[in-house]
């Protein structure tokens, strides 16, 4: 059985590599710069294959003998499709680190496809949704019937140069949230909420986060809002936002971003064992019952690189369904417990009338 990385000299792809040669797996290392490739797979003396995803024979006779990808390289809005397409061809297991609402949206719509295949497409396996996505889950089966669901992100930190260059894609984007069931703008009074974490309430932002897409096919939910505690500087470029889209959207603005995201370091081991992540969801019915939880873990890039390699394993025993699926429907929404150094608490309310 074989797993492949691809985009394994990227800085989420280097962390699931190193973490895959601790537990004394081999996965094939794969990408398209040869020379970056090289020095990591010597460095833990790993299989390693160059290939583009622009080039369409090139990346099936790759996944040929693979029985799971694991796809680290973003964004995801440009490099998923080719490799979707390329697993479906294979009957190659496909899963990555996406945290796009649309991309969710195009892979989960590729059930029929996969199905017929063979194939397990789960988009979303690492922070980018597994706890948010799970969380959600947990708190819909604690209150059926309800209406609205809330979740809030707490990151602190730096960014890696892959989630930098995702940010700049969507930064002529307003954000979005989903309102009866519909993907669209925030409505104005959902945009600013106080949430309260276990160690304070702090105002949080509504934020693109995956869950826009997921939680809906998770839960059957129709109201979904994401937030998170953003830097006043980042309040300041969001409020600009409808203002600065025509530039920050042009072509040449976005390439210079690009460039300069790419050159990002990204957390330092340090640095992520100082910032372990929160994920706080509530959901609320129309009687005004509520269940909030909390999801206490690592820091977000940490978590990714133990719940690719957990997941990729679980592919490969057969232990997922086929089809196209969020995390929590593939997996089950206590997966979450299951990761390291992860803690669930979940809490019910009391009526508000």
């Amino acid at each position: 059985m074989t797993v492949m990385i691809y985009g394994a000299y990227g800085y989420t792809g280097r962390l699931v590599t190193a973490l895959a040669a601790e537990r004394g797996e081999m996965p094939v290392l794969a990408g398209r710069d040869e020379a970056r490739l090289r020095t990591y797979a010597e460095l833990f003396q790993l299989e390693h294959r160059v290939v583009d995803l622009d080039d369409g024979d090139g990346l099936r006779r790759a996944l040929g003998d693979v029985d799971v990808v694991a796809h680290c390289a973003g964004p995801f809005s440009l490099t998923a499709r080719p490799m979707v397409d390329a697993c479906l061809a294979t009957g190659t297991h496909y899963l990555d680190i996406t945290g796009e609402i649309d991309v969710f949206e195009q892979i989960l719509a590729r059930d029929a496809e996969a199905r017929a295949a063979g194939v397990t497409l789960l988009p979303g396996a690492g922070f980018d949704v597994v706890p948010s996505d799970c969380l959600a889950a947990l708190l819909a089966a604690e209150l059926p019937g309800a209406r609205r669901l809330a979740l809030a992100i707490r990151l602190d930190g730096v960014p890696s140069p892959g989630t930098a260059k995702t940010a700049v894609e969507s930064l002529h984007e307003p954000g979005r949230a989903r309102i009866g069931g519909r993907i669209g703008p925030v409505p104005p009074e959902l945009r600013r909420r106080r949430v309260p974490f276990p160690d304070g309430a702090r105002w949080a932002t509504a934020i693109a986060w995956g869950d826009v897409s997921t939680a809906y096919h998770s839960t059957g939910i129709e109201d979904v809002v994401v937030y998170a505690p953003l830097p006043r500087a980042v309040n300041l470029l969001s409020a600009a936002a409808p203002a600065l889209g025509p530039v920050v959207g042009s072509p040449a603005v976005r390439r210079l971003l690009q460039a300069a995201a790419g050159r990002l370091p990204g957390p330092s081991a340090r640095t992520r064992a100082a910032h372990p992540s929160l994920v706080w969801g509530e959901v609320a019915d129309d009687d005004g019952r509520t269940v909030q939880g909390v999801v206490d873990t690592l820091n977000g890039y940490d978590l990714t690189a133990d719940a690719v390699l957990r997941i990729a394993a679980l592919l490969e025993r057969g232990g997922v369904p086929i089809g196209a699926h969020t995390p929590s429907r593939a997996l089950g929404a206590d997966f979450v417990r299951r990761l390291d150094k992860t803690t669930v608490t979940l809490e019910s309310g009391t009526p508000q009338r």
